[in-house]
């Protein structure tokens, strides 16, 4: 199994690609060992690495997100040994409810869920290449709530992604939509 890496735009996080579909739907964060331990055995086995501070699970990414003071030149390599370790041994990536969790689908036509169905399918392919997720919390008297994960969580730029990209979009596709704001 040959794994690549990417650069991201957050400089402490890094994204991996085996190569492989990961995850069918929608990206599983693990800001932390507990929340690890109940969503992926994958991301519970690499908090185990010195170093880890976060996970993510994409699609057919892993970004890792390391502690100020790790350094890339170690933990890199170690990073990729334990997936194609994990990987190549056809072990569990995330737990049966974790997979359920993600799996569902809304059809809601409300202005809400047409604006989770846009950043579903307009904004989260393109934040996902950059080695991270951006979620919809909620709908609420004209502002959209997201949560900004992986590599986009505590990423400087993603204040200007946030306000010059996806809130332009969802002005310009739903009326309705007034501003956007991240949410921790």
């Amino acid at each position: 199994m040959f794994i690549q890496t990417e650069a991201t735009p957050n400089p402490a996080t890094l994204k991996f690609l085996p190569g492989r579909i990961l995850n069918t739907g929608a990206a599983v964060d693990c800001p932390s060992p507990e929340a690890a331990a109940a969503l992926s055995p994958l991301a519970e086995r690499l908090f185990q690495l010195d170093g880890v501070a976060g996970v993510m699970i994409g699609g057919d990414a892993v970004s890792v997100t390391k502690t100020e003071d790790a350094g890339w030149e170690v933990l890199k390599l170690q990073v990729m040994g334990l997936l194609v370790e994990h990987l190549s041994r056809g072990h569990q990536v995330l737990t049966a409810a974790a997979a359920a969790m993600v799996a569902g689908a809304d059809d809601d036509h409300s202005v809400g869920g047409r604006v989770k169905k846009l950043i579903e399918t307009r904004v989260r392919p393109a934040v996902a290449r950059d080695g991270g997720d951006i979620v919809f919390d909620r709908f609420d008297e004209g502002i959209v709530y997201l949560r900004m994960k992986g590599a986009c969580a505590g990423c400087p730029s993603a204040t200007v992604t946030l306000k010059n990209g996806v809130e332009a979009m969802l002005k310009a596709y739903v009326p309705e939509v007034l501003a956007v704001r991240q949410v921790p």
